[in-house]
């Protein structure tokens, strides 16, 4: 077990799915079915022109009765609006509470017991209060490639624009897409940027000689060996890509974060913060998984890689974390945690002075906001 962090301050949750209207869900209108909201999290993060704040909230919408008549239901966008698909109980596996996997199949085919569109909630300029929640500005389905939602924002800031990127799911492919904004507020969908399975990608806040880069996370269903005695371990990595036009991405060639045997990131590691540049280089946070029961443990760390070389990492923090879950924020919604209290997923980091405001995904629940001394990452 590493060390637990004490540079924290101001740690609290800023917005949980009491928080959340669902009279004015995009949902409404054309979904004949009850909802919840199953959890408000991972909340892109950025400072509005104004100099307030803002959390695009991760909100997934599940059914009150996800199984009717034999049947369990999900829901799908189409655009004629929202409709349920029954799928027999005898044919899915529902041990995992965020999805069911189908039996027999060739692939592992999953089904979503929610679905997720993004809510802009704006804070004040130092995060203690909510100035205004934008229904009217929500992100929701819109294309083919969202059938089964949009997921997990990152927003950065560059040369006085907002890039955000999102998760797009369906049964077509399960993509990153990308929105940009002038204000933050009013967005664009640029449409598909990477292709199936890469996940976590985050667009460094600044341009390099001209150049767009990004950390991605390419998933698959295979990983080859390294070689007998290497301190990396096979699996989901970190790597990079860059970009003439934020659009239109290429792989680079060096590898960026690995898991490491023996460390709390051995099962997985993926991106969290987008990097943000400081006097030492490209300051990112990010997450690895230790193994534990299905989940596992989620706790942030942190990197650095070269201010002029943004693709060579000169640091890296894998033994102590910056953060990791507090089950105390969640207690107050104990009967609602459909996940173990182990999970804190970091999305944002924000300029506040002497200290960066971290937001992050509470397990799979609500929105943390952590002011963490900029003298931890020293």
């Amino acid at each position: 077990m590493p060390e637990r962090s004490t540079a924290v301050l101001d740690d609290r949750l800023v917005f949980t799915p009491d928080d959340v209207d669902l009279a004015r869900s995009p949902l409404r209108g054309s979904l004949g079915a009850d909802t919840f909201v199953l959890g408000a999290f991972n909340p892109g993060f950025t400072r509005l022109p104004s100099g307030n704040l803002l959390m695009m909230v991760r909100v997934a919408e599940a059914l009150c009765e996800p199984v009717v008549a034999g049947l369990a239901r999900a829901i799908r966008w189409t655009a004629d609006g929202y409709v349920l698909d029954g799928w027999p109980l005898a044919d899915i596996d529902m041990a995992d509470p965020r999805q069911f996997e189908l039996k027999g199949k060739r692939h592992r085919v999953l089904g979503l017991t929610s679905l997720s569109w993004l809510l802009p909630v704006e804070l004040d300029a130092d995060g203690r209060r909510i100035v205004d929640v934008h229904y009217d500005r929500a992100i929701a389905p819109v294309a083919d490639y969202q059938h089964y939602g949009v997921e997990d924002a990152r927003i950065s800031r560059i040369d006085g624009r907002y890039w955000m990127t999102t998760c797009s799911v369906s049964a077509e492919r399960h993509s990153t897409t990308m929105h940009v904004s002038g204000n933050g507020l009013d967005w664009r969908l640029e449409g598909i940027v990477l292709d199936h399975q890469n996940k976590d990608m985050l667009l460094y806040e600044g341009r390099v000689d001209g150049a767009y880069w990004a950390l991605t996370r390419p998933l698959g269903e295979c990983w080859f060996l390294y070689p007998p005695g290497s301190e990396h371990l096979p699996g989901p990595s970190i790597n990079l890509a860059r970009s003439p036009d934020g659009l239109h991405w290429r792989p680079h060639e060096a590898p960026g974060i690995r898991p490491r045997a023996g460390t709390a990131t051995a099962a997985k590691v993926g991106g969290g913060t987008p990097p943000v540049l400081t006097d030492r280089g490209w300051l990112t946070l990010w997450h690895g998984v230790a193994p534990q029961e299905t989940v596992g443990v989620y706790r942030t760390f942190w990197a650095l890689f070269d201010a002029a070389e943004p693709w060579r990492l000169i640091h890296l923090d894998d033994t102590v974390p910056v953060l990791e879950a507090n089950p105390a924020l969640t207690a107050r919604f104990a009967d609602r945690l459909y996940l173990p209290s182990s999970v804190v997923f970091s999305t944002g980091m924000v300029d506040a002075g002497d200290d960066w405001l971290v937001a992050s995904g509470e397990a799979d629940l609500a929105c943390r906001l952590t002011r963490i001394p900029k003298a931890r990452f020293a």
